[in-house]
């Protein structure tokens, strides 16, 4: 699962990155975004800007918000069918840009944060599905969540799961806003190939949330970087 991610990136930099109109809400760099916190998301309905969801899916038949706290990633084996995220699959998908997330493996008996990022590039998107749940006061709650699949030869040491990763030339098929068939999306979802990864461990501030600041993607040891050449 992805449970921690980085935006670093100023706005500019993400502008020209996905070809956008306003990106107005950032705020940035982030250095540990976390689950129920608001996410920069670009949705299929509004292609040319930047947004902020909570990250978290809410589907639309929920009675309780809370069900987000357990849909911050929609497993790709499952997401086209599976009730909470199925519509969204359907018609609500979206971006959400990153230059980096964080997974945990297990050294010397304990769960060590490892700093996962792209080799061949700064900033990329995670796939992501998107949802708009009615609140009591009638008021819109946005929400999202990152997609994941089976990790690949880089991965599988630290994780048994990666984030899908969509790229740039696959960026308007994703966008999409009407149902795309297998034959559509299915080439959108093999994933980052190992050679285009690098991985370090970093210390465990990552596990709180309030500690968003550069030293949380420092690595601990510089011979802790992984690489494939």
């Amino acid at each position: 699962m992805c449970g921690r991610y980085t935006l670093t990136a100023d706005a500019e930099g993400i502008q020209l990155a996905f070809d956008l109109d306003d990106v107005s809400v950032w705020e940035g760099p982030r250095y540990n975004i976390a689950p129920s916190q608001m996410a920069p998301v670009i949705t299929n309905r509004k292609r040319k800007r930047l947004t902020l969801l909570k990250w978290g899916l809410v589907p639309p038949w929920a009675k309780d918000p809370a069900i987000g706290k357990r849909m911050i990633n929609a497993r790709l084996e499952t997401a086209a069918e599976k009730p909470s995220f199925r519509m969204a699959f359907k018609r609500r998908r979206c971006l959400i840009p990153s230059d980096g997330y964080f997974e945990w493996t297990k050294r010397a008996g304990k769960k060590a944060p490892m700093y996962i990022k792209r080799r061949d590039r700064e900033i990329f998107a995670f796939a992501g599905l998107w949802e708009n749940w009615k609140q009591p006061d009638g008021t819109w709650l946005g929400t999202c969540a990152i997609l994941t699949t089976e990790a690949n030869d880089f991965i599988r040491p630290i994780h048994h799961r990666m984030t899908v990763m969509i790229e740039p030339e696959d960026y308007d098929v994703w966008l999409s806003e009407e149902e795309l068939r297998p034959e559509q999306w299915l080439p959108l979802m093999a994933g980052c190939a190992s050679e285009q990864l690098t991985a370090f461990e970093v210390s465990r501030q990552v596990n709180r949330p309030i500690n968003d600041n550069p030293s949380v993607i420092s690595p601990v040891d510089a011979g802790s970087q992984r690489t494939l050449l």
